[in-house]
């Protein structure tokens, strides 16, 4: 009786008057067509839907509030991770404006030196003797 009665408010009498006199006319009976099977089915999944998105824009605007979350409230910055063999690696850190350098061997991390925003960083590039995947991509393109 309650599903008659919500499948019959998401209709409306004056959408479908013939599905709503059959639905109607089958109180006593089991079955619904297909059609407002199917329509049902449609409703729910809207509904459903939209409290889905109704939780993700009330949970986003949230998010903005709380100071911690903020995107732009990021004090620490990994700003390089070169590897040196496996589980090794040296990681460039910059924290509150200051510069660490650690090493990072499988469990332990430890600082080798940091680096005063004052000292200047000097950045090496290293020649490659490598081609880059766009040059080949542009190599294989005037061929044809």
């Amino acid at each position: 009786m309650i599903r008659q009665s919500v499948l019959l408010f998401l209709l409306g009498a004056g959408l479908f008057p013939a599905l709503v006199q059959g639905a109607e006319g089958q109180a006593g009976g089991g079955d619904f067509s297909f059609l407002s099977s199917f329509l049902q089915m449609i409703a729910a999944l809207l509904l459903v839907v939209g409290l889905i998105l109704l939780t993700y824009y009330l949970s986003t605007r949230l998010m903005r509030k709380i100071p911690a979350l903020k995107p732009g409230s990021q004090h620490i910055r990994i700003l390089e991770v070169r590897a040196l063999g496996p589980r090794k690696a040296l990681v460039l850190v910059e924290v509150a404006g200051e510069y660490l350098l650690l090493a990072s061997s499988g469990d332990h991390l430890n600082l080798i030196k940091q680096v005063p925003m004052l000292e200047e960083i000097e950045v090496i590039d290293e020649p490659s003797d490598r081609q880059s995947f766009f040059s080949l991509l542009k190599r294989a393109a005037s061929r044809r």
